[in-house]
Protein backbone atom coordinates (compact mmCIF):
# COMPACT_ATOMS: atom_id res chain seq x y z
CA UNK A 1 0.00 0.00 0.00
CA UNK A 2 2.73 2.22 0.84
CA UNK A 3 4.84 1.97 -2.35
CA UNK A 4 1.56 2.12 -4.19
CA UNK A 5 0.84 5.97 -2.60
CA UNK A 6 4.79 6.70 -2.93
CA UNK A 7 4.72 6.18 -6.83
CA UNK A 8 1.24 7.83 -7.45
CA UNK A 9 3.14 10.86 -5.25
CA UNK A 10 5.76 10.71 -7.71
CA UNK A 11 3.88 10.80 -10.44
CA UNK A 12 2.03 14.10 -9.28
CA UNK A 13 5.27 15.50 -8.40
CA UNK A 14 5.61 14.75 -12.37
CA UNK A 15 2.79 16.03 -13.99
CA UNK A 16 2.43 18.93 -11.42
CA UNK A 17 6.09 20.60 -11.42
CA UNK A 18 9.02 18.35 -11.94
CA UNK A 19 11.57 21.07 -13.21
CA UNK A 20 12.48 19.28 -16.73
CA UNK A 21 8.60 19.48 -17.35
CA UNK A 22 7.92 23.43 -16.62
CA UNK A 23 7.27 26.13 -19.09
CA UNK A 24 7.21 29.47 -19.66
CA UNK A 25 3.75 30.83 -21.05
CA UNK A 26 4.10 33.45 -23.61
CA UNK A 27 1.33 35.02 -25.15
CA UNK A 28 0.43 36.13 -28.60
CA UNK A 29 -2.22 37.71 -30.47
CA UNK A 30 -1.51 38.78 -34.35
CA UNK A 31 -3.66 38.61 -37.74
CA UNK A 32 -2.38 35.08 -38.69
CA UNK A 33 -4.91 35.53 -41.20
CA UNK A 34 -6.07 38.78 -42.99
CA UNK A 35 -4.39 41.55 -44.52
CA UNK A 36 -1.28 41.22 -42.53
CA UNK A 37 -0.92 37.36 -42.77
CA UNK A 38 2.15 36.84 -44.26
CA UNK A 39 4.16 39.49 -41.96
CA UNK A 40 2.83 38.03 -38.89
CA UNK A 41 3.55 34.53 -40.18
CA UNK A 42 6.88 35.50 -40.96
CA UNK A 43 7.37 37.28 -37.63
CA UNK A 44 6.24 34.33 -35.58
CA UNK A 45 9.21 32.26 -37.76
CA UNK A 46 11.57 34.89 -36.84
CA UNK A 47 10.92 34.56 -32.92
CA UNK A 48 10.82 30.60 -33.26
CA UNK A 49 14.08 30.34 -34.81
CA UNK A 50 15.44 31.98 -31.09
CA UNK A 51 12.92 30.40 -29.29
CA UNK A 52 13.19 26.90 -30.78
CA UNK A 53 16.92 26.62 -30.55
CA UNK A 54 16.82 28.26 -26.84
CA UNK A 55 14.12 25.17 -25.63
CA UNK A 56 17.06 22.80 -27.72
CA UNK A 57 19.65 23.34 -24.95
CA UNK A 58 17.36 23.25 -21.89
CA UNK A 59 15.27 26.52 -22.11
CA UNK A 60 15.74 29.34 -19.86
CA UNK A 61 17.07 28.25 -16.06
CA UNK A 62 15.64 24.81 -16.89
CA UNK A 63 12.17 26.02 -18.27
CA UNK A 64 11.29 25.74 -21.75
CA UNK A 65 9.13 28.70 -23.28
CA UNK A 66 5.69 27.50 -24.73
CA UNK A 67 4.58 30.21 -27.19
CA UNK A 68 0.90 30.28 -26.70
CA UNK A 69 -0.32 32.18 -30.55
CA UNK A 70 -4.13 33.37 -31.13
CA UNK A 71 -5.37 34.83 -34.49
CA UNK A 72 -6.66 38.09 -34.08
CA UNK A 73 -7.43 38.58 -37.88
CA UNK A 74 -5.90 42.25 -37.59
CA UNK A 75 -8.79 43.35 -35.78
CA UNK A 76 -8.77 45.68 -32.98
CA UNK A 77 -11.50 43.67 -30.66
CA UNK A 78 -10.76 40.29 -31.30
CA UNK A 79 -6.79 41.11 -30.56
CA UNK A 80 -8.06 42.69 -26.62
CA UNK A 81 -10.30 39.81 -26.56
CA UNK A 82 -7.92 37.67 -27.05
CA UNK A 83 -5.09 39.58 -24.88
CA UNK A 84 -7.88 39.45 -22.11
CA UNK A 85 -7.97 35.39 -23.01
CA UNK A 86 -4.03 34.80 -22.67
CA UNK A 87 -3.62 36.75 -19.40
CA UNK A 88 -6.71 35.92 -17.38
CA UNK A 89 -7.46 32.18 -18.54
CA UNK A 90 -3.59 31.18 -19.87
CA UNK A 91 -1.73 32.91 -17.39
CA UNK A 92 0.65 34.46 -19.56
CA UNK A 93 4.05 35.68 -17.86
CA UNK A 94 3.89 38.44 -20.55
CA UNK A 95 2.39 39.57 -24.17
CA UNK A 96 4.87 39.22 -26.96
CA UNK A 97 5.07 40.81 -30.50
CA UNK A 98 1.26 41.49 -31.13
CA UNK A 99 1.03 43.37 -34.24
CA UNK A 100 -1.13 46.77 -35.83
CA UNK A 101 -1.27 50.44 -33.72
CA UNK A 102 -5.13 50.56 -33.02
CA UNK A 103 -4.44 46.47 -31.66
CA UNK A 104 -2.24 47.42 -29.29
CA UNK A 105 -3.87 50.62 -28.46
CA UNK A 106 -6.91 48.28 -27.36
CA UNK A 107 -4.50 45.78 -25.33
CA UNK A 108 -2.93 48.54 -23.38
CA UNK A 109 -5.88 48.62 -20.60
CA UNK A 110 -5.44 44.93 -20.22
CA UNK A 111 -2.16 45.41 -19.65
CA UNK A 112 -2.43 47.58 -16.31
CA UNK A 113 -5.07 45.21 -15.32
CA UNK A 114 -3.01 42.14 -15.00
CA UNK A 115 0.36 43.73 -14.25
CA UNK A 116 1.70 41.84 -17.51
CA UNK A 117 4.33 43.31 -19.99
CA UNK A 118 4.07 43.32 -23.69
CA UNK A 119 7.26 43.02 -25.36
CA UNK A 120 8.62 43.98 -28.82
CA UNK A 121 5.03 45.04 -30.05
CA UNK A 122 5.06 44.64 -33.81
CA UNK A 123 4.36 48.58 -34.59
CA UNK A 124 6.27 51.48 -34.42
CA UNK A 125 3.51 53.65 -32.99
CA UNK A 126 4.84 56.95 -30.92
CA UNK A 127 2.12 56.08 -28.44
CA UNK A 128 3.92 52.94 -27.09
CA UNK A 129 6.92 54.84 -26.98
CA UNK A 130 5.68 58.33 -25.28
CA UNK A 131 4.76 58.94 -22.51
CA UNK A 132 6.87 56.03 -21.38
CA UNK A 133 4.23 53.36 -20.24
CA UNK A 134 5.71 50.94 -17.61
CA UNK A 135 4.39 47.50 -19.21
CA UNK A 136 5.26 47.98 -22.74
CA UNK A 137 9.50 47.06 -23.95
CA UNK A 138 9.34 48.25 -27.37
CA UNK A 139 11.94 46.48 -29.93
CA UNK A 140 12.24 48.75 -32.58
CA UNK A 141 12.06 52.80 -33.90
CA UNK A 142 8.84 54.61 -34.54
CA UNK A 143 6.97 55.09 -37.54
CA UNK A 144 7.40 59.00 -37.25
CA UNK A 145 10.79 58.19 -37.45
CA UNK A 146 10.40 56.44 -40.56
CA UNK A 147 8.42 58.27 -42.20
CA UNK A 148 10.43 61.59 -41.41
CA UNK A 149 13.08 59.52 -43.13
CA UNK A 150 11.30 58.62 -46.23
CA UNK A 151 10.15 62.32 -47.09
CA UNK A 152 14.04 63.60 -45.93
CA UNK A 153 15.15 61.04 -48.80
CA UNK A 154 12.67 62.23 -51.55
CA UNK A 155 13.68 65.80 -50.78
CA UNK A 156 17.44 65.48 -50.79
CA UNK A 157 17.41 63.85 -54.03
CA UNK A 158 15.45 66.69 -55.78
CA UNK A 159 11.81 65.56 -55.45
CA UNK A 160 9.54 68.51 -54.80
CA UNK A 161 6.11 67.14 -56.01
CA UNK A 162 5.44 64.78 -53.10
CA UNK A 163 1.83 62.98 -51.96
CA UNK A 164 1.30 61.11 -48.86
CA UNK A 165 -1.74 58.41 -47.91
CA UNK A 166 -2.18 57.20 -44.47
CA UNK A 167 -4.63 55.21 -42.84
CA UNK A 168 -7.72 56.29 -41.33
CA UNK A 169 -7.02 55.22 -37.75
CA UNK A 170 -4.74 55.37 -35.40
CA UNK A 171 -1.41 54.72 -37.13
CA UNK A 172 -2.50 57.47 -39.77
CA UNK A 173 -3.21 59.77 -37.12
CA UNK A 174 0.52 58.94 -35.84
CA UNK A 175 2.32 58.60 -39.06
CA UNK A 176 1.21 62.13 -40.43
CA UNK A 177 2.38 63.98 -37.46
CA UNK A 178 5.99 62.35 -39.03
CA UNK A 179 5.06 63.57 -42.29
CA UNK A 180 4.17 67.30 -41.25
CA UNK A 181 7.25 67.43 -39.38
CA UNK A 182 9.14 66.32 -42.38
CA UNK A 183 7.32 68.72 -44.92
CA UNK A 184 7.73 71.65 -42.73
CA UNK A 185 11.47 71.05 -42.42
CA UNK A 186 12.21 70.49 -46.35
CA UNK A 187 9.85 73.50 -46.78
CA UNK A 188 7.51 71.61 -49.19
CA UNK A 189 3.67 70.92 -49.30
CA UNK A 190 2.20 67.94 -50.39
CA UNK A 191 0.56 67.91 -53.77
CA UNK A 192 -2.30 65.54 -52.40
CA UNK A 193 -2.70 64.12 -49.37
CA UNK A 194 -5.65 61.05 -48.19
CA UNK A 195 -6.86 59.22 -45.38
CA UNK A 196 -8.27 55.90 -46.79
CA UNK A 197 -10.02 53.34 -45.02
CA UNK A 198 -7.52 50.86 -43.60
CA UNK A 199 -9.68 47.53 -45.34
CA UNK A 200 -10.79 49.51 -48.16
CA UNK A 201 -9.07 52.68 -50.05
CA UNK A 202 -11.36 54.19 -52.32
CA UNK A 203 -8.30 53.81 -55.10
CA UNK A 204 -11.29 55.34 -57.34
CA UNK A 205 -11.01 58.84 -55.72
CA UNK A 206 -7.07 58.59 -54.38
CA UNK A 207 -5.67 57.76 -58.34
CA UNK A 208 -7.00 60.48 -60.00
CA UNK A 209 -5.90 62.83 -57.30
CA UNK A 210 -2.39 61.74 -57.35
CA UNK A 211 -2.34 61.41 -61.79
CA UNK A 212 -3.36 65.28 -61.25
CA UNK A 213 -0.99 66.61 -58.92
CA UNK A 214 1.76 65.14 -60.88
CA UNK A 215 3.38 63.62 -57.78
CA UNK A 216 6.96 62.49 -58.30
CA UNK A 217 6.54 60.74 -55.28
CA UNK A 218 4.05 58.94 -52.93
CA UNK A 219 4.35 58.03 -49.66
CA UNK A 220 2.17 55.14 -49.29
CA UNK A 221 1.43 53.84 -45.58
CA UNK A 222 -1.00 50.68 -44.56
CA UNK A 223 -1.26 47.36 -45.01
CA UNK A 224 0.67 45.11 -47.28
CA UNK A 225 -2.73 44.49 -49.39
CA UNK A 226 -3.61 48.10 -49.21
CA UNK A 227 -0.83 49.55 -50.53
CA UNK A 228 0.33 46.95 -52.94
CA UNK A 229 -3.10 47.54 -54.29
CA UNK A 230 -2.87 50.90 -54.26
CA UNK A 231 0.67 50.70 -56.16
CA UNK A 232 -1.12 48.41 -59.07
CA UNK A 233 -3.88 50.99 -59.60
CA UNK A 234 -1.06 53.59 -59.84
CA UNK A 235 0.79 51.69 -62.46
CA UNK A 236 -2.35 51.37 -64.33
CA UNK A 237 -3.01 54.66 -64.62
CA UNK A 238 0.17 55.56 -66.08
CA UNK A 239 1.83 56.95 -63.17
CA UNK A 240 5.80 56.72 -62.53
CA UNK A 241 5.70 58.16 -59.32
CA UNK A 242 8.08 56.42 -56.55
CA UNK A 243 6.53 54.77 -54.02
CA UNK A 244 7.91 55.21 -50.26
CA UNK A 245 6.53 52.84 -47.59
CA UNK A 246 7.27 51.92 -44.24
CA UNK A 247 8.82 48.72 -42.50
CA UNK A 248 5.44 46.89 -41.86
CA UNK A 249 5.11 46.16 -45.60
CA UNK A 250 9.07 44.99 -44.91
CA UNK A 251 8.14 41.15 -45.96
CA UNK A 252 8.24 38.89 -48.71
CA UNK A 253 4.69 38.51 -48.47
CA UNK A 254 4.42 42.13 -49.64
CA UNK A 255 6.59 41.70 -52.65
CA UNK A 256 4.65 38.64 -53.54
CA UNK A 257 1.39 40.84 -53.29
CA UNK A 258 3.02 43.49 -55.83
CA UNK A 259 3.96 40.61 -58.60
CA UNK A 260 5.56 42.24 -61.43
CA UNK A 261 5.05 45.90 -59.70
CA UNK A 262 7.65 45.39 -56.75
CA UNK A 263 10.84 46.51 -58.65
CA UNK A 264 11.80 49.71 -57.14
CA UNK A 265 9.61 50.68 -54.25
CA UNK A 266 11.19 51.85 -51.30
CA UNK A 267 10.80 50.64 -47.78
CA UNK A 268 11.75 51.30 -44.62
CA UNK A 269 13.73 49.12 -42.41
CA UNK A 270 14.04 49.02 -38.88
CA UNK A 271 16.80 46.18 -38.57
CA UNK A 272 20.28 45.27 -40.39
CA UNK A 273 19.73 43.69 -43.92
CA UNK A 274 18.55 40.15 -44.38
CA UNK A 275 21.77 39.21 -46.82
CA UNK A 276 24.46 41.27 -44.38
CA UNK A 277 26.37 38.02 -43.14
CA UNK A 278 29.23 40.47 -41.97
CA UNK A 279 26.44 41.29 -38.94
CA UNK A 280 26.51 38.41 -36.53
CA UNK A 281 22.88 39.23 -35.76
CA UNK A 282 22.09 38.44 -39.31
CA UNK A 283 24.27 35.56 -39.70
CA UNK A 284 22.85 33.82 -36.57
CA UNK A 285 19.28 33.96 -37.84
CA UNK A 286 20.37 32.98 -41.47
CA UNK A 287 22.22 30.03 -39.68
CA UNK A 288 19.15 28.92 -37.46
CA UNK A 289 17.11 29.17 -40.60
CA UNK A 290 18.90 26.94 -42.58
CA UNK A 291 18.87 24.42 -39.85
CA UNK A 292 15.21 24.67 -39.72
CA UNK A 293 15.15 23.82 -43.42
CA UNK A 294 14.38 28.10 -44.62
CA UNK A 295 15.79 29.58 -47.21
CA UNK A 296 16.44 32.27 -46.08
CA UNK A 297 15.55 35.35 -43.69
CA UNK A 298 13.52 38.18 -44.21
CA UNK A 299 13.39 41.39 -42.35
CA UNK A 300 9.98 40.45 -40.68
CA UNK A 301 11.63 37.45 -39.38
CA UNK A 302 14.60 39.54 -38.11
CA UNK A 303 11.94 41.76 -36.11
CA UNK A 304 10.97 38.44 -34.68
CA UNK A 305 14.29 37.42 -33.74
CA UNK A 306 15.00 40.08 -32.39
CA UNK A 307 12.24 40.32 -30.06
CA UNK A 308 12.18 36.57 -28.93
CA UNK A 309 16.25 37.85 -28.66
CA UNK A 310 14.99 40.48 -25.81
CA UNK A 311 12.36 38.14 -24.28
CA UNK A 312 14.96 35.52 -23.74
CA UNK A 313 17.45 38.00 -22.02
CA UNK A 314 14.44 39.45 -19.99
CA UNK A 315 13.25 35.78 -18.68
CA UNK A 316 17.16 34.76 -18.02
CA UNK A 317 17.55 37.87 -15.37
CA UNK A 318 14.17 37.12 -13.64
CA UNK A 319 15.35 33.91 -12.54
CA UNK A 320 14.26 30.18 -12.12
CA UNK A 321 10.67 31.51 -10.66
CA UNK A 322 9.93 34.68 -12.89
CA UNK A 323 6.50 36.12 -11.93
CA UNK A 324 4.73 39.20 -14.08
CA UNK A 325 6.10 41.86 -11.52
CA UNK A 326 9.69 40.08 -11.55
CA UNK A 327 9.63 40.03 -15.47
CA UNK A 328 9.07 43.58 -15.62
CA UNK A 329 12.18 44.44 -13.24
CA UNK A 330 14.46 42.06 -15.61
CA UNK A 331 13.48 44.15 -18.78
CA UNK A 332 13.85 47.33 -17.26
CA UNK A 333 17.27 46.39 -15.81
CA UNK A 334 19.04 45.51 -19.65
CA UNK A 335 20.99 48.01 -20.67
CA UNK A 336 23.22 47.61 -24.00
CA UNK A 337 22.32 43.86 -24.88
CA UNK A 338 24.66 43.04 -27.51
CA UNK A 339 22.32 40.87 -30.09
CA UNK A 340 25.02 40.81 -32.36
CA UNK A 341 27.54 43.42 -33.90
CA UNK A 342 26.77 46.48 -32.17
CA UNK A 343 23.12 46.24 -32.09
CA UNK A 344 22.31 47.68 -28.58
CA UNK A 345 19.22 47.11 -26.91
CA UNK A 346 18.57 49.37 -23.63
CA UNK A 347 15.83 50.44 -21.47
CA UNK A 348 15.44 51.93 -18.35
CA UNK A 349 12.55 53.54 -16.41
CA UNK A 350 12.12 56.57 -18.69
CA UNK A 351 12.61 54.98 -22.00
CA UNK A 352 11.01 51.88 -23.17
CA UNK A 353 12.13 52.44 -26.80
CA UNK A 354 15.13 49.65 -26.86
CA UNK A 355 16.25 50.41 -30.51
CA UNK A 356 16.34 53.34 -33.01
CA UNK A 357 17.75 51.95 -35.78
CA UNK A 358 16.11 53.04 -39.51
CA UNK A 359 17.79 52.74 -43.03
CA UNK A 360 15.92 52.50 -46.37
CA UNK A 361 16.01 49.58 -48.98
CA UNK A 362 15.01 49.29 -52.29
CA UNK A 363 13.02 46.29 -53.98
CA UNK A 364 15.66 44.93 -56.64
CA UNK A 365 14.95 43.05 -59.77
CA UNK A 366 15.06 39.87 -57.56
CA UNK A 367 12.41 40.67 -55.42
CA UNK A 368 14.77 40.54 -52.69
CA UNK A 369 15.79 44.58 -50.42
CA UNK A 370 18.58 46.14 -51.44
CA UNK A 371 20.21 48.78 -49.01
Amino acid sequence: MKSSIAACLVALAVVSGAPARAQLLIGQTTGFSGPIAAGAKENSTGAKLWIDAVNAKGGVNGQKIELIQMDDKFEPKLAAANAKTLIEEKNVLALFLSRGTPHNEAIMPLLEAGNVVLVAPSTGAMVLHEPVNRHIFNVRATYQREAERGIDHLAAIGMTRLAAVVPNDSFGDDTEQGIARAFQRNKLKPVAQFRADRANPEYAKIIPALVAGDAQAVLWIGTADAVAGGIKALRAAGSAAQVVTLSNNAAGGFVKALGNQARGVIVSQVFPAERSIGSPFVREAQELAKAAGLEGVTPAMLEGFAAAKVLVEGLRRAGKNPTRASLHTALESIRNLDLGGGLDVSFSPTDHTGLNYVELSIIGDDGKFKR
